[in-house]
């Protein structure tokens, strides 16, 4: 029986791009982890390992750091757009281009109170401290003329100390959970979000800074914001404010473990606990996720 060659692709992951913007004196950084993935007609090479349509991998390298200074890096997502279409367009064997970029920000150290500053300036124009938080991540995949842009963010920490309640839920005999009435909810948020925009003619790049700037901030106050019944509450919420607040954006799918933090039971050594010592548990852990989308709309965000 023949066999037949399935799904297929190649290209080159984790391309570490740190672009310094050096054109005025406040120098910008972005800092980006690129990986590109082609697809096409590739057949020949998995065949018979004859490499006419192949483009090196050290190729698709190469053009990651070209186009970051040929073109700057504005945005991840831009930036995203502009070498998927670049694969696309210029080998005809390659008909799919897939862009994955993690974005690491970094922020200004502020310079000291005293006027002893070791540059003399009122700011410091090129140090900068790498943010502990959350990372930033875009998918961009060109094919067939049109582009799809999935935004998001993971490992975004998030606490309510109190507003969160949990009861009313099916018990059986293996059930040991108290029902609480006033519980910390805290909740690692894996975060991604699909655009309208497509390529064209006409078409008008949405602002993607502002935009993810402000998809963060409906995040977080949906999340400060929402009074918790359950986790499954307080996700619908906040991909609910999304879509509410941004006409870009038609889909979102969040990810959200359930970091528990459990009240630390000191009665035995005569110590009172008035709500105040917890215990974090990193594992096991409840899983909430799910996509919320505009109505009419096909959800296309891969559910993993």
């Amino acid at each position: 029986m023949p066999m037949v060659l399935g799904q297929n692709q190649y290209g080159k992951a984790e391309t570490r791009v740190v672009r310094v913007r050096r054109d005025t004196e406040r120098h910008e950084v972005k800092d980006l982890n690129v990986s590109v993935a082609l697809s096409g007609e590739l057949s020949d090479t998995h065949f018979t390992g004859g490499n006419d349509n192949v483009l090196p991998t050290d190729t698709m390298k190469n053009t990651v750091f070209a186009f970051a200074r040929e073109h700057g890096i504005d945005s991840a997502e831009g930036y995203g757009v502009r070498l998927a279409r670049h694969f696309v367009e210029s080998q005809p064997s390659i008909t799919r281009a897939r862009v994955r970029i993690e974005e690491y920000p970094w922020n200004r150290i502020p310079a000291a109170p005293s006027r002893n500053r070791f540059i003399g300036a009122d700011e410091i124009q090129h140090s900068f401290v790498r943010d502990g938080g959350e990372t930033r991540t875009t998918e961009i995949v060109w094919e067939h003329g049109r582009v799809r842009v999935i935004s998001g963010l993971k490992d975004l920490i998030v606490m309510n100390t109190t507003s969160s309640e949990f009861w009313g839920y099916i018990k059986d005999r293996y059930t040991t959970l108290q029902e609480a009435y006033d519980r910390i909810l805290a909740t690692q948020v894996t975060a991604r979000w699909r655009f309208s925009f497509d390529a064209g003619d006409d078409a008008v790049e949405p602002n993607w800074e502002r935009s993810y700037a402000q998809v963060r901030r409906h995040l977080l106050e949906a999340f400060a914001e929402t009074y918790s019944y359950s986790l499954q509450q307080t996700l619908y919420a906040m991909a609910n404010r999304v879509l509410t607040g941004r006409h870009e954006v038609d889909e979102v799918r969040l990810s959200l473990p359930n970091k528990h933090n459990f009240l630390v039971d000191m009665e035995q050594i005569g110590v009172k606990n008035d709500k105040e010592v917890y215990y974090a548990a990193d594992r096991p852990y409840g899983l909430i996720e799910g996509t919320v989308h505009r109505e009419g709309v096909t959800p296309l965000i891969p559910v993993d």
